[in-house]
C-alpha cells in the first residue's frame, strides 16, 4: 500500500498545472498608434481573424460607434480622427458581445447568416438561432 501512496504522489507531481483563467477564446489588445490626426490599427486583421469575422462588417461597426471615417490598408486599420485604444477596445468587446459571441451558451462559434432581411446569429455549439437586433 506504500508503494500505491508514493506512485500516486509522484504521478500528481508530474501532471502539468493548468491555468485556470486561460479562455480559448482571448481577443487581443488594439496595437496601434496616432500618426498626425489619424489613428493607425496595426493589428485589425488579426483581432478579425480570431473573431472569425469579416473586416469590412467590424470596419463599418466600428466607423458607425466611432463616429469617423476608415478604411482597411493592407493588414492595419486607418481611423480618421484621434481615438484611444482603450476606447476602441471597449467597442471592439460590445461587438463581439452583440455579434460573436452566442446568447444562449455564451460561446463564439457562431456565424451570421441572412433570412430574408433578417440577420441571425447561429450557434455551431449548441445550435440556437437568435436574431440580431443591433443594426449597421
Amino acid at each position: 500500500m506504500e508503494n500505491y501512496v508514493k506512485l500516486l504522489e509522484r504521478g500528481h507531481k508530474n501532471i502539468p498545472q493548468t491555468d485556470p483563467k486561460k479562455d480559448r477564446f482571448e481577443i487581443p489588445k488594439v496595437l496601434g498608434h496616432l500618426q498626425g490626426s489619424k489613428t493607425v490599427v496595426t493589428n485589425f486583421i488579426t483581432i478579425c481573424n480570431v473573431i472569425r469575422r469579416d473586416p469590412s462588417h467590424l470596419l463599418k461597426y466600428l466607423q458607425r460607434e466611432l463616429a469617423t471615417p476608415g478604411h482597411i490598408d493592407g493588414p492595419r486599420l486607418i481611423l480618421g480622427s484621434k481615438i484611444s485604444a482603450s476606447h476602441i477596445n471597449t467597442k471592439i468587446e460590445r461587438y463581439i458581445t452583440d455579434f460573436v459571441l452566442c446568447p444562449v451558451c455564451k460561446k463564439p462559434d457562431t456565424t451570421i447568416i441572412k433570412e430574408d432581411r433578417i440577420s441571425i446569429l447561429k450557434c455551431s455549439a449548441c445550435g440556437a438561432k437568435n436574431p440580431i437586433r443591433t443594426k449597421i
